[in-house]
Order: structure tokens, then C-alpha cells, then sequence
């Protein structure tokens, strides 16, 4: 595994990987009709995720790498489980409602994790972490105060759950930390390629949509693990703080592409979700700051 024990250096690598991940909801915008064909999008999404982050693992560890799926244990069986669920909730998600209310409900994921931290792990939650998750909690409110219409409280509700799923996904990990992450993750996209399988059998479905959205499935599935490595590459030198703040990235970039006129998308947020989205990262400035002062560093490997 390549590592970067600069700082300098690894900030633009895990802002890149941030940015890789912002094109997500833009590659959906662009899709045609997801909304009618979600499990083949979970299909193809999760065999790209699965075969491509099996193959970076070949090339690191050599033919071994299938050693790691024995120490996956129940920590890794969930996580991925966790994961996976969020990867369809994700879907259901942005094609019921705004890209912005889809991904501001992912950024609350570290105040979701912390509360499941703190009931499954036993985790304590100072004061100042509840004032964040406070903070971050009104925002959601407001999110769904402006979510009446059918449809897009439905998305706001898959979006939170969503974020749910990541942070189980989140807490597994430091349930069991030897468990090893990029296989969970190789798990997940498992996950969802057979749950997709069987719902598409099911219903006498075809596997594959058409051929331009079965690309169009492949490069976000492809988008999430290259960011993945490159996030990977990067955390172990930037404290847990900076990467919550840099994850941000993320948030603001899916945000800009589906509104910037020149992708044609045009979409512009509500101002309940402005509203909210701006509570929700000042909760998580505020919990940046809080987790500087211990200067605790986070992986994914």
C-alpha cells in the first residue's frame, strides 16, 4: 500500500477523492430513467465495486488476497451488509428527490455513528459532540419540514437511511478493527449484486438496462473505489478532523455540478435544504474542531 506520511501532500490526494465522489450524483442525472431500472443500476453498481477492489487487492497483497475474506468475521459480514444497504438506499434516494438533500443527509453520518457508537459500542459522547448532533439534528428537521410532497419525503427518507447504513458500516470497524475494510467494502458491492440478482429474477427483469446506462452504472461504481484508494492512500496522514472537514468535498461539489448550468442538469436546492444544509455544516465544523484537540487519526486500511 503506497502511503503518504505528509501532510502536505496528502490533503490534495484525499480533496481528489472527494472530488471523484462528488461526480456520483451528476453520473445519475445523467443516467436515463433510473428510476425505472434501480436494481439494475444496484446490479451493475456493486459487480463493478466487487471485481474492481478485488483486483486492487490481487496487485497489493498478491494471489493471498482472498485470505482477508477469512478474518471478515461478523464485524465484516455486517459492516458490508450496513454498506450495502446504503448503496441501495442511495439510489432510491436522489431519484426521489434533490441531489442536495441526498447528500447533506450523508454528511450527517458522523453524528448517526457516534449515536450507535454510543449505543452498541458503549462509546461515551461528550457534551460537546451532543451540542453538534443537536445542531445537525435541527437541520435535518428543517430538510424535512420542506420534504412534503410525497415523492421527495420518500427520497429524504431513503437518504437518511442511507446515511444510517454508512455509519454502521462506520461503527464495525471499530467494533473489530483488524477487520480487514477494503474486503468489507468488496463485501458490500457483493451484497448488492446478489440482493439485485435475486429482486431482478424475481420479477423476470433483465439484468443489464441499456447499454449507454449499464456504462453509465459501471463508471460510479468505478468513481467510489478509485476515490476509495486514494482516500485510503491519504487518511493515515491527516487527523480524523481535517478529513471530516475535507470530506466535505463530497457534499458541496455533488451539490455545485447539478446546479452549475454548463451540465445541463440545473438543479437548484430549496431553500428549506439551504436552510438545513447550513446548520448541518455548522455541526460539523463545530465537531472538526472538537476532535482536533485530540488529534486522532483515522484509516481505512
Amino acid at each position: 500500500m503506497i502511503e503518504l506520511k505528509n501532510e502536505k501532500l496528502a490533503v490534495p490526494v484525499v480533496l481528489f477523492a472527494g472530488l471523484l465522489w462528488s461526480f456520483g450524483p451528476l453520473v445519475v442525472r445523467y443516467m436515463n430513467d433510473p428510476n425505472l431500472v434501480p436494481w439494475q443500476y444496484i446490479f451493475g453498481r456493486g459487480l463493478t465495486i466487487f471485481i474492481i477492489l478485488n483486483l486492487y487487492l490481487y496487485f497489493e497483497e498478491g494471489i493471498n488476497f482472498y485470505k482477508n475474506y477469512k478474518k471478515v468475521g461478523k464485524s465484516g459480514a455486517i459492516g458490508g451488509i450496513g454498506l450495502g444497504i446504503a448503496m441501495i438506499s442511495f439510489i432510491y434516494s436522489i431519484t426521489n428527490t434533490s441531489a442536495a438533500i441526498t447528500l447533506l443527509c450523508l454528511a450527517a453520518m458522523p453524528f448517526f455513528t457516534a449515536l450507535l457508537a454510543f449505543l452498541f459500542l458503549k462509546e461515551k459522547i461528550s457534551l460537546n459532540v451532543w451540542i453538534s448532533i443537536f445542531i445537525a439534528s435541527i437541520g435535518i428537521i428543517i430538510m424535512a419540514f420542506g420534504n412534503d410532497e410525497k415523492n421527495s419525503l420518500a427520497g429524504f427518507i431513503f437518504g437518511i437511511t442511507s446515511s444510517i447504513g454508512f455509519s454502521i458500516f462506520s461503527v464495525t470497524l471499530r467494533w473489530r478493527k483488524e477487520t480487514p475494510k477494503f474486503t468489507t467494502v468488496a463485501i458490500a458491492g457483493l451484497f448488492c449484486f446478489v440482493f439485485a440478482s435475486i429482486i431482478i429474477f424475481t420479477k423476470n427483469q433483465p439484468f443489464f438496462a441499456t447499454s449507454y446506462n449499464s456504462t453509465m452504472f459501471s463508471l460510479h461504481g468505478t468513481l467510489v473505489c478509485f476515490g476509495l484508494i486514494l482516500y485510503s492512500i491519504g487518511s493515515k496522514a491527516i487527523p480524523a478532523a481535517e478529513l471530516t472537514l475535507l470530506s466535505l468535498t463530497e457534499v458541496i461539489g455533488g451539490i455545485f455540478w447539478v446546479w452549475l448550468p454548463l451540465f445541463g442538469i440545473n438543479e437548484v436546492p430549496s431553500t428549506n435544504t439551504i436552510i438545513g444544509g447550513f446548520f448541518l455544516f455548522i455541526s460539523i465544523i463545530y465537531y472538526s474542531l472538537i476532535m482536533r484537540w485530540n488529534k486522532r487519526y483515522i484509516a481505512l486500511n
